[in-house]
């Protein structure tokens, strides 16, 4: 009987392109950069902009939840939302079941910003997808959907 376990393949054997977590950071890094020109037209970064997708779908989450659905490290969370709050994009507000805690509002302005954003994120997703029937976007969605509870250390 052999105790050890079976040996993992290294990188090099795998290779880059059969590498997910490479795959899916290149694929963001070219979404990103597909739309660096138009939010540098409206003041807006990359966590800007993922402060305004999430709050255009989620009304008024707690701070330590919007880092958790942006993706964004706390310190950067916060120099995002000083500099949009100052934009009149975004308002702080205190949770009324916990005065310590604060929840992040969408103003219309911002509203308004991620709006006239949107339709160039709907192009740059539909690129994603050029050439990818519907049901495999969906499987595919539903792998990724996989993958994020597998790992994910969050609820939410």
């Amino acid at each position: 009987m052999n105790d050890e376990a079976p040996r993992k393949p290294r990188l090099g054997e795998i290779g880059l392109s059969n590498y997910a977590p490479y795959l899916m950071n290149r694929i963001m890094g070219r979404y990103n950069a597909s739309l660096r020109d138009e939010m540098a037209d409206l003041g807006l970064t990359t966590p800007k902009m993922r402060v305004l997708a999430v709050l255009s779908v989620i009304e008024a989450p707690l701070i330590r939840d919007l880092a958790v659905l942006t993706v964004i490290e706390q310190s950067t969370l916060s120099r995002a939302l000083d500099q949009l709050a100052t934009d009149g994009m975004v308002r702080r507000e205190a949770d009324p079941a916990d005065s310590r805690a604060t929840r992040i509002h969408l103003t219309k302005a911002g509203r308004t910003t991620f709006e006239s954003l949107w339709p160039r994120m709907a192009d740059a997703h539909a690129r994603m997808f050029k050439g990818i029937d519907e049901a495999e976007r969906r499987a595919f969605v539903g792998t990724l959907q996989k993958m994020l509870a597998n790992i994910r250390k969050h609820e939410i």
